[in-house]
């Protein structure tokens, strides 16, 4: 992680609901069980003082990648990051779901589901969870786990909503990761934002609203990725890379703001291709 203090869980909820507010585009039915009264009222708060189109940008995302995993039928998908994502319960049942996160997210994740699952709020599917610790050596012990898991598997590796928050060093040290645990014409599905977004009047807003909500934060405290760092791995080709904008179009939304006042993620899907 980055010396900034603000942290990956606590943005988990408000992804959720974002993902609520617009089921028809997201797709994501079940997001709504982790709304709660706290993070309803900072999220009112949030799209007035930073960007109304963040429902729509969350929503979007969530679209993007369901549907790409659907296309490509993985055997197995990896969800680093996972928050409180759903898509093992939008996807087809014979998809192996591996959910990776810090071990709070994961401790707390597993035993709502459980919950959940016998309320019967949720259907009962098999999900293996995995707690990990980003900021030690994981990668040898988690390595393991996963192979045995994966089986020589086709998978989907799924980073969302992550990497803005870590250092390039953790970040190479992750894609470095995939490439081991991956085979040939496996795919990752990444997200991030670009350098240009930092001289956006959406970032100085976002800025704005951390400082005085969160922590004390400055524009080098966040990462931001060029085309290049996916378009350089010899490990993989870039085959889809879309934005809010792209998939704006796509999905028939109408964009109420101008393009500087807009948050503008970037989406990739990437090949193996060694």
């Amino acid at each position: 992680m980055s010396s900034q203090s603000i942290e990956i869980h606590e943005t988990a909820f408000v992804t959720s609901t974002f993902r609520s507010l617009n089921e028809d585009l997201s797709r994501d039915v079940y997001a709504k069980l982790w709304n709660n009264a706290e993070t309803n009222a900072w999220i009112e708060e949030y799209l007035k003082e930073v960007c109304i189109e963040e429902v729509t940008a969350h929503c979007l995302r969530n679209r993007f990648f369901l549907e790409e995993i659907e296309k490509l039928k993985p055997e197995v998908l990896i969800n680093f990051g996972c928050g409180f994502s759903m898509y093992p319960f939008l996807l087809d049942e014979a998809i192996i779901n591996i959910e990776i996160d810090k071990e709070e997210i994961i401790d707390y994740k597993k035993r709502k589901i459980e919950e959940f699952q016998k309320q019967g709020k949720l259907p009962v599917k098999k999900i293996h969870f995995i707690g990990v610790d980003f900021s030690k050596d994981y990668v040898d012990i988690l390595l393991e786990k996963l192979h045995l898991l994966k089986e020589g598997k086709t998978s989907f590796i799924l980073v969302e909503g992550v990497l803005f928050f870590l250092s390039r060093k953790d970040t190479e040290k992750l894609f470095d990761f995939f490439s081991k645990l991956q085979s040939k014409d496996d795919y990752i599905g990444s997200a991030s934002f670009q350098e240009e977004l930092k001289s956006s009047k959406a970032f100085k807003k976002l800025l704005d609203f951390f400082n005085k909500k969160v922590a004390k934060t400055k524009a080098s405290d966040w990462q931001t990725i060029e085309d290049d760092f996916y378009i350089k791995n010899r490990s993989y080709t870039v085959v889809n890379h879309q934005d809010f904008f792209s998939l704006s179009k796509k999905y028939n939304n109408i964009v109420k703001l101008e393009r500087d006042l807009i948050l503008n993620e970037n989406f990739y899907i990437l090949k193996k291709i060694v």
